[in-house]
């Protein structure tokens, strides 16, 4: 019989791995296991009729990746693309349906290692506010660093129509 106390006190203290970028004044995090490659920017080709925070899409070795960007989608100032701007290609999961996309951030900072038991929820903004792409939270030195729900953020409906335009 396993004891129940130890199994969730070894689970809060085991250490989670996290890519943090950048995005302005904002640092955000994704899950290391989730990312596949980072690329530095490039032109993409851009599809006609999809929501404004997709940029267009890459081929990828034969693969097809929808790029989004993420100070469009998460209603930010969208600003000229520098040297430093990279597109990180993560693997997503809508709801059975395993996909490859691409976020397009700032700047990529560094691997995150954080205690499980650090992690704090989102804080509940009301209705107005939305906080469906947020896994959590954690504080590091003088720094908040959010951490990012990868899966939610294109929906079913947006991946589907991509596909069925990208073939």
């Amino acid at each position: 019989m396993v004891n129940t106390a130890i199994s969730e006190n070894t689970q809060q203290n085991s250490i989670l791995q996290f890519l943090s970028f950048t995005l302005g004044d904002d640092d955000y995090g994704v899950d290391i296991l989730r990312v596949q490659e980072i690329r530095g920017w490039e032109e993409v080709r851009s599809i006609p009729n999809t929501p404004e925070c997709i940029k267009g899409v890459l081929n990828l070795r034969n693969i097809v990746v929808p790029i989004i960007d993420l100070r469009i989608r998460f209603l930010q100032e969208e600003v000229k693309y520098e040297p430093t701007t990279v597109i990180v290609v993560l693997s997503v999961e809508n709801g059975n349906v395993k996909s490859t996309i691409g976020i397009v951030v700032d700047t990529v900072s560094d691997v995150l290692d954080v205690q499980q038991s650090n992690i704090k929820d989102a804080p509940n903004f009301g209705s107005k506010i939305d906080t469906r792409y947020i896994n959590g939270m954690v504080s590091l030195d003088d720094r908040m660093v959010i951490l990012l729900d990868t899966d939610k953020l294109l929906n079913p409906e947006e991946m589907s129509e991509i596909e069925k335009m990208t073939g």
